[in-house]
């Protein structure tokens, strides 16, 4: 009987990593890998293919910290659009979400695509919409505003504006996190509602006392998400501003280190340039857990 219940367990193992083991391979290969290779590289001086890296130890973050004038500046503009447009996105979407869980709104599964679509386009696309939209002289945008005698500025080319810019289009194009919004929202049991109207309660008093404590795991998840991808934006500033202009207001960081790895040939910089920003993103998402009660909530189990 023993004999046969270790065999069994055998058994259910071997098929256990036989099944998991597509995964294992593209972590080890895919993920694993280049982390520790980036970080090796990180203390060398290499070019990514002319010659072979020369380790110099801590070069590359010397000149970091202490020489390069940049870095502080793609740091200072991803951090901005980090909290303005985190703050602002999951704002916008929590309110959105709010308003189409109302299932007596005449409409709202439609409203829901809409919301969702721009989702579905790639962001190549919605970059080179949204140069139109933006523009100063014929784009929709100032169109609308001058209706109601506002004169726009010109978005993508104003030391003020290029940056609300690039967070306005995120914002446009964050319905994915308004359907994470619905899912939870619609989790909520009605009861609670109806007793904060028997107790004389209005419509901010069931989003502060109901709405936001019960779906508070799920904007932590949608902060954490946003601040990922806020870190890593790439694609609007290459297409839309010129590579981080005007003036480098909207160079970010993966910008830069996109340019110093195949565009300056600077390999070994831009792997230390992306070891230091795993580690400010795992600073903020630590600190968006820390702020959300996640550890305390663990620790009460």
């Amino acid at each position: 009987m023993l004999k046969g219940e270790k065999l069994r367990e055998a058994r259910n193992l071997r098929n256990g990593l036989l099944f998991i083991s597509p995964w294992v391979v593209g972590f080890l290969g895919f993920t694993l890998y280049p982390m520790l290779s980036a970080l090796y590289y990180s203390f060398t001086d290499y070019s990514g293919l002319l010659r072979a890296p020369v380790f110099h130890g801590l070069a590359n973050y010397r000149r970091m910290f202490t020489a390069d004038k940049l870095f502080n500046t793609v740091a200072q503009n991803t951090l901005f659009l980090v909290f303005l447009g985190g703050f602002s996105i999951i704002l916008v979407t929590l309110t959105i979400a709010i308003l189409l869980d109302n299932k007596n709104l005449k409409g709202v599964a439609g409203f829901r695509v809409i919301f969702f679509l721009p989702t579905l386009v790639p962001s190549i696309v919605l970059c080179v919409l949204w140069i139109w939209l933006l523009n100063a002289d014929t784009g929709l945008i100032n169109n609308v505003l001058k209706i109601f005698g506002i004169t726009g500025p010109g978005w993508l080319s104003s030391l003020m504006w290029a940056k609300p810019a690039l967070v306005l289009m995120r914002v446009w194009g964050a319905g994915n996190l308004i359907i994470i919004f619905l899912g939870g929202l619609q989790d909520i049991p009605r009861d609670l509602y109806e007793a904060v109207e028997i107790d004389g309660g209005n419509f901010f008093h069931k989003v502060r006392h109901i709405t936001i404590p019960l779906i508070r795991p799920i904007i932590l998840f949608n902060v954490i998400s946003t601040i990922n991808g806020m870190m890593q934006m790439f694609t609007e500033p290459l297409t839309m501003t010129s590579r981080g202009g005007p003036m480098d207001k909207t160079y970010t960081y993966a910008l830069y280190i996109y340019q110093n790895a195949f565009t300056y040939g600077n390999m070994g910089y831009a792997c230390a340039l992306s070891w230091v920003m795993l580690v400010i993103t795992m600073a903020l998402t630590f600190t968006a857990l820390k702020s959300g009660g996640y550890f305390e909530e663990r620790e009460s189990y």
